[in-house]
C-alpha cells in the first residue's frame, strides 16, 4: 500500500507539470516550514501559500487532497479502486447534512406557549361556585380588566415535540371596578362597604392589585395542517406585590388609598389554555379567597381572556 501511495504522489505532482511544459522546471528549494507531518497516518505538505497537499492512510483506504481536488484509493480483494473527489462538493454535502440534522433537532424540540401579553375580564365566584352578583363587591365586569405580562417561559419536552411541561414567570395586574361606585375599607380584619358620598360625582371606583405569578403546566400539541393546536392545564401561584383603591370624580379629581385590605399574600389556583395560530385563550380560577382565609366576604376571583402578543 505504501508503494501505491508513493506512486500516486509522484503522478499527482510530476505528471501535471510535465504535461504543461516541454521542459521540466527546476524544483524550487523549500524551507522546513513548507512541510509539516502531523501523524504517521495523516501528513500535510504545504505547496505555496494557499494550497495544502494532504495524505490520509486509514488501513485499506488512502486519501489524497490538493486544494479542492481529492482522490480515494481503496485496496480490495480484486485490486484497487480509485475515485476522484471534488472536495467542494463533499464539503457542501457535509454542510447540507449538518443543516438537515440541525433542522431535525429543532423540529423535535418542544416549544411551549406561555410567554406573552394577555388581556382578560375579572369577576368573583361564591363558595358554591355561583357567580357573585350581590353585596358591595358586585362588579362592572365589562370594565374589570385583567392584564398579564408573562415575560419568562421554559419548556421541558417529554421525549417528543408534541408534549411537555411548561413553567415561567409573569406579572398579573387585576382591576375590579365596583358597579355601585362604592369603595371598600378594612375594619378589624374584615372588608366592609364604603358607600359613595352624596353628590360626590364619582365616575369610577375600583380595587387594583398586582401579583407575581408562576405556573406549572402540562401542554399537548395536536398537528392541524402546517400549525398545531396547543392545549395546556395545570396550577398557578401568585405572590402579592401591591394593592390600592382608586376613585375618580367628575371634575377630574382622584383619590388613591394604598393598603393591604387583608388580601391573600399568596394565592394558588388552576389555569387552562388553548390556542391555534393567532387565537389563544386562557382561563384562571383561584382556590384561595380574595381576602384570605379569615376575612369576609368569602369570594374567589377568576378571569378569562385571550393572548394579544406572544414572545
Amino acid at each position: 500500500m505504501k508503494i501505491i501511495t508513493i506512486w500516486i504522489i509522484a503522478l499527482t505532482t510530476i505528471i501535471p507539470v510535465t504535461a504543461q511544459n516541454d521542459t521540466v522546471p527546476a524544483v524550487e528549494e523549500h524551507s522546513a516550514e513548507d512541510m509539516s507531518f502531523n501523524t504517521p497516518d495523516k501528513t500535510k505538505i504545504s505547496v505555496g501559500k494557499n494550497e495544502i497537499f494532504i495524505i490520509e492512510d486509514n488501513g485499506d483506504t488512502t486519501k489524497f487532497q490538493l486544494g479542492s481536488k481529492g482522490m480515494s484509493v481503496v485496496e480490495g480483494e480484486d485490486g484497487y479502486t480509485i475515485d476522484i473527489i471534488d472536495m467542494n462538493d463533499d464539503k457542501s454535502a457535509a454542510k447540507k447534512e449538518e443543516k438537515e440534522q440541525n433542522e431535525r433537532k429543532r423540529t423535535k424540540k418542544f416549544k411551549p406557549h406561555y410567554a406573552g401579553i394577555e388581556l382578560g375580564m375579572n369577576n368573583f365566584m361564591n363558595p358554591d361556585y355561583t357567580l357573585h352578583t350581590g353585596g358591595f363587591m358586585n362588579l362592572n365586569t365589562t370594565r374589570s380588566w385583567n392584564w398579564n405580562i408573562n415575560f419568562l417561559e421554559y419548556g421541558i419536552g417529554l421525549g417528543t415535540s408534541y408534549a411537555g411541561m411548561v413553567t415561567g414567570m409573569g406579572f398579573e395586574f387585576s382591576n375590579y371596578v365596583f358597579d355601585n361606585h362604592n369603595s371598600i375599607e378594612e375594619v378589624d380584619g374584615n372588608i366592609v362597604n364604603k358607600p359613595p358620598e352624596p353628590d360626590a360625582g364619582i365616575t369610577k371606583s375600583k380595587l387594583s392589585m398586582t401579583y407575581l405569578t408562576a405556573p406549572l403546566l402540562l401542554e399537548f400539541q395536536i398537528p392541524a395542517g402546517k400549525k398545531r393546536i396547543h392545549i395546556s392545564g395545570g396550577v398557578t401561584g401568585g405572590l402579592k406585590l401591591g394593592s390600592k383603591t382608586k376613585i375618580k370624580y367628575v371634575d377630574g379629581g382622584k383619590q388613591k388609598v394604598k393598603d393591604d385590605f387583608s388580601l391573600a399574600p399568596f394565592r394558588y389556583g388552576a389555569t387552562v389554555r388553548i390556542g391555534y395560530r393567532a387565537i389563544n385563550l386562557f382561563a384562571t380560577y383561584y382556590f384561595s379567597p380574595l381576602f384570605g382565609e379569615t376575612a369576609d366576604p368569602e369570594i374567589y376571583p377568576f378571569s378569562v381572556g385571550l393572548n394579544l402578543l406572544s414572545f
